[in-house]
């Protein structure tokens, strides 16, 4: 996004937090330099169609953010709070969501492609359609989330799952395995039990070994 494309966009609504807001409002004013938004509490703001592309979010506060169509390109936000955001088509290609927080987010239709998750909490988060793409989940809590129709390719995909898990039209690609929950008990699943077990509810996903070349 150009300076003055950026100059255009103006929020929908502003954060709550006067210092969220500031600091949104300089990098709004200002040429050519990324938002630092690190440790910021975004509450209250609807930031949708922003281009935050290479920006700083590490341990900032989203929980309930608007952010539709929103640019996180090469963004940084490990360890932010996006519990409940609404991200829904937003770019988030090789953006960093290491340890962040995504309970009950909505991420619809967005682009994940080559996204690094290790210790994320997505229990509860909305997949659908979306693109997941060479990414890496590692220790990534899927519990109660809906992946219909989301798109894997080549994942690392060292995910939780469970009975509430919707994997209904998945297709793709990944690396196990996968642990899966039922009650208060689990098991480790990977190869072809674990494609029976996408299979069974309406997926449709291979498990490669992990020196398999891309097809």
């Amino acid at each position: 996004m150009s300076s003055g494309t950026r100059k255009k966009w103006e929020p929908k609504a502003l954060p709550t937090d006067p210092e969220a807001t500031h600091r949104l409002q300089e990098w709004l004013a200002e040429d050519g330099y990324s938002l630092f938004g690190i440790e910021h509490d975004f509450r209250g703001a609807d930031l949708s169609g922003a281009d935050f592309t290479s920006s700083w979010f590490t341990q900032a506060v989203l929980a309930g953010v608007r952010l539709a169509g929103v640019s996180f390109y090469r963004a940084d936000l490990q360890s932010a709070d996006l519990t409940g955001a609404d991200l829904t088509g937003a770019d988030l290609v090789r953006a960093n969501l290491n340890e962040a927080v995504l309970r009950s987010a909505r991420l619809d239709g967005a682009d994940m492609v080559k996204a690094s998750l290790h210790g994320v909490d997505a229990s509860g988060a909305s997949f659908r359609g979306t693109r997941i793409m060479g990414a890496s989940l590692f220790r990534v809590d899927l519990r109660g989330a809906d992946l219909t129709d989301a798109v894997l390719s080549h994942n690392s995909f060292r995910v939780t799952v469970d009975d509430a898990t919707v994997v209904r039209g998945l297709t793709g690609t990944v690396f196990g395995p996968v642990t899966v929950f039922s009650g208060e008990s689990s098991r480790e699943v990977a190869g072809a039990e674990l494609e029976a077990w996408f299979g069974e509810r309406g997926g449709q996903v291979e498990v490669i070994a992990p020196d398999s070349p891309p097809k």
